[in-house]
């Protein structure tokens, strides 16, 4: 295997130092290395990390390969600094049996350039009306742990306990799609003062609120893990910091887009905006990012959700909701939480890591450890040119913005995925 050393480079935050590479692990992190057969990265200035972590990607293959395929999105996760992904479930056909979680995870080996752990679906066909095989998926070469029917609410409550029931022999996690359906019936926008000036019907945040405290009831009265998809509101982050007080295992995320963007966008009427759960207020992003500082939502993750052109460049009504987020998420964390290196690892990495039990992932660059980490020049100022983004997609909301940060490199067991900013392959 190659070996890469890379100099003066600050490992989260912390004093420059030298960092070594060698056989897929991080052999030395010591001042004044010396590797004659290493190829060396000017780290001046750059801040290693360890290899960021989605919970939740849209990949879209099988299916929909004219949006994503696993290995376009892999090539978008790692210039994104990401060396491992959640795949979601609602592919063409659904992710609800061993097979097709399977031919998920067999693309992502093959691709070979972030790790690519499936998620299965909960119900058959995402119907929400049985279970789907969710054993079998457990047991399958894809070792499935996470469970979601994503982008539809699993609303039934007696299916929803079962389902929660199931994963618990095997330490498994359902992940809600928080939306009680008979309250969003036609909704294309938040509900609130901007969808009445505008004439578009609400998606009121008390259908998210509702179906969380539901379910963190749920898995409290069976002791099993849950964890909430994009959280949006703020009533939303009370519901779960009183459940996280009793000591309820859940776990929450918010995605970038919803750190960053409100409900004002959809002024333009431009569908690049519309997404589900659907942008909120700016009172919502402040609490939003309150409860990320102080943990109450534990990870970002960015619902990267890639459309066809014909999806998206469309009337608002009939746009599909959905936006990218892989290639700029660790910008978009910069630019909200600024510089903070630890907290942005434990929020990007660390802790997702933990939640979908990826081993060798999440893990801060010291000797010994499994080489799958990102370095970033955090002084780099980039605009954003859908044109130049990985994706088969170019649903980016973030279009000729100048975010700070600059992915330089990627690496996943020791083997560069990105150098210079650039994909290796």
């Amino acid at each position: 295997m190659s070996a890469y050393l890379i100099t003066n480079v600050s490992v989260v935050g912390g004093p420059p130092t030298d960092l070594l590479i060698r056989d897929g692990v991080v052999a030395e992190v010591a001042d004044n290395l010396s590797a004659p057969d290493a190829t060396v990265v000017d780290g001046t200035g750059l801040v290693a990390l360890p290899g960021l972590v989605d919970l939740h990607t849209h990949l879209r293959e099988p299916g929909r390969e004219d949006a994503e395929t696993v290995e376009s999105g892999s090539r978008a996760a790692a210039l994104g600094g990401y060396t491992a992904v959640c795949a979601m479930a609602n592919t063409s056909p659904v992710a609800d049996t061993a097979g097709v979680v399977e031919q998920v995870w067999r693309l992502g080996r093959e691709a070979g350039l972030v790790d690519v752990q499936p998620i299965g679906a909960v119900t058959v066909g995402l119907a929400g009306e049985r279970l789907a095989e969710l054993g079998a998926m457990a047991d399958s070469a894809a070792r499935v742990r996470i469970f979601s029917d994503d982008g539809h609410c699993v609303a039934d409550p007696k299916l929803m306990r079962r389902a929660l029931e199931y994963v618990k022999a095997f330490d498994g996690i359902i992940a809600q799609h928080a939306e009680e359906p008979r309250l969003t019936e036609g909704a294309q926008m938040h509900e609130g003062e901007v969808s009445t000036r505008l004439g578009l019907i609400g998606w009121p945040a008390v259908a998210e609120e509702a179906i969380i405290a539901r379910d963190v009831l749920l898995a409290e009265h069976v002791g099993s893990r849950l964890h909430v998809c994009h959280v949006s509101t703020a009533g939303s982050v009370e519901v779960l910091r009183q459940a996280k007080a009793r000591g309820v295992r859940v776990t929450a995320e918010v995605t970038p887009h919803h750190l960053l963007l409100t409900d004002e966008r959809a002024e333009t009427y431009d569908p690049v905006f519309k997404v589900n759960p659907p942008l909120r207020t700016a009172a919502d992003i402040a609490a939003l990012h309150a409860a990320l500082a102080d943990g109450v939502i534990d990870i970002i993750a960015t619902d990267h959700a890639p459309h066809a052109v014909e999806d998206k460049e469309c009337e608002w009504a009939y746009a599909r909701p959905g936006m990218l987020g892989l290639e700029t998420a660790l910008s978009i964390a910069l630019d909200v939480l600024g510089p903070e290196w630890d907290l942005i690892a434990e929020r990007m990495s660390r802790t997702p890591a933990r939640i979908a039990g990826l081993t060798g992932h999440g893990v801060d660059p010291a000797p010994g450890v499994p080489a799958n980490l990102t370095v970033v020049d955090p002084a780099a100022r980039r605009t954003i040119e859908p044109a130049e983004l990985a994706s088969r997609s170019r649903n980016t909301p973030y279009a000729r913005m100048t975010l700070p940060g600059r992915i330089v490199a990627t690496f996943l067991r020791g083997e560069p995925t990105v150098l210079d900013g650039k994909a290796v392959k």
